[in-house]
C-alpha cells in the first residue's frame, strides 16, 4: 500500500489490520489472466499479503514486489520466502523512473495509487516498464472514498486536505489513455467496510487513515484528534469507495 513518503508506516500493526484491503486486493486479483509463467509488477506490494495470493497463481513466474518503504518490504520477505528466487523486492517511488530491467507481462496494484497526486506521472511510469499489450489490472481508493472521515477530520479542526487522490473514473480514463494504455476500463464501486467494535475501527483510523496528519502534529494533539474523528463517525462503519482500472499497454 504504502507508496508516497507521507509519514513512516507501522509495518507490523498494518500487516495485522489490513483485513480490508486483503480482501479488496484478492478480488481484484481475478481479474489478472495469467498463464502462471509471466514476469508482473506489484506496485505498492506492502506487508505482502496478497502478493502471496499472486505469486500462487504464477508457479512458472516471477514477481517484482515494489514499495517505496523499506519496513513494508521487511515484513513481506519472510512471508514470500518460500518462493525463493522467484520474487525480486525493490524499493522504489513510482513517482520516478522504475528501477526494474526489462518489461513486464502485467502491474498489479490494490490500495496504493490514492496516495500519489499525481496520477499522469504515474501512469507513464509503469507504461514505461510495460511490454506491448501487458495487462495492467488495478484498485485505488475513488471520488468519495472515505467521506465520512473528510467530513470528520473538518470537524475536529483539521483544514488539511490530507495526502489522497481520490479520481474519478472519468479523469482516470483519460489519464490511462494519454499514458498509452488501450482497452481501458475504470468504474468506481462502493465498499462499505463495518469493524466490530469501534475500537478496532480506532486503531484503523490511527494506523492506517489518519497517519499522514498525525505525522503532521504535535504528539500531545494526536490522540485527541482521533478521538475527536472517531467519535464523529456515526457507527463502526467506514464508507469506502474504491476506483478499478483494468487495460492493456499500447
Amino acid at each position: 500500500m504504502s507508496v508516497l513518503r507521507t509519514h513512516d508506516w507501522d509495518a507490523r500493526t498494518y500487516d495485522r489490520i489490513s483485513d480490508p484491503q486483503t480482501r479488496w486486493g484478492a478480488k481484484v486479483l481475478d481479474r489478472l489472466q495469467l498463464q502462471g509463467d509471466e514476469r508482473v509488477l506489484d506496485a505498492g506490494c506492502g506487508t505482502g499479503r496478497v502478493s502471496e495470493q499472486l505469486l500462487e497463481r504464477l508457479p512458472h513466474g516471477r514477481l517484482i514486489a515494489l514499495d517505496r518503504d523499506p519496513a513494508m518490504l521487511a515484513e513481506a520477505k519472510p512471508r514470500l520466502e518460500r518462493f525463493g528466487n522467484r520474487v525480486e523486492f525493490v524499493v522504489a517511488e513510482l513517482l520516478q523512473p522504475l528501477p526494474i530491467e526489462g518489461q513486464v507481462d502485467a502491474v498489479f496494484s490494490t490500495a496504493a495509487f490514492h496516495w500519489i497526486k499525481d496520477h499522469d506521472t504515474l501512469f507513464r511510469n509503469l507504461a514505461a516498464v510495460m511490454r506491448p499489450g501487458a495487462q495492467f489490472v488495478a484498485q485505488c481508493g475513488g471520488h468519495g472514498n472515505i467521506q465520512a472521515v473528510v467530513d470528520a477530520i473538518r470537524a475536529a479542526g483539521e483544514s488539511w486536505e490530507g495526502p489522497w487522490c481520490y479520481a474519478t473514473a472519468e479523469e482516470t480514463h483519460a489519464q490511462l489513455e494519454a499514458a498509452g494504455f488501450v482497452e481501458v476500463h475504470t468504474w468506481l464501486s462502493d465498499e462499505p467496510t463495518p469493524f466490530d467494535t469501534r475500537e478496532d475501527m480506532r486503531e484503523f483510523l490511527e494506523k492506517v487513515v489518519l497517519g499522514a496528519h498525525l505525522a503532521r502534529m504535535p504528539e500531545e494533539r494526536r490522540q485527541p484528534f482521533v478521538a475527536a474523528v472517531t467519535a464523529a463517525i456515526p457507527e463502526p462503519r467506514l464508507d469506502y469507495v474504491r476506483l478499478n482500472m483494468v487495460a492493456r499497454r499500447g
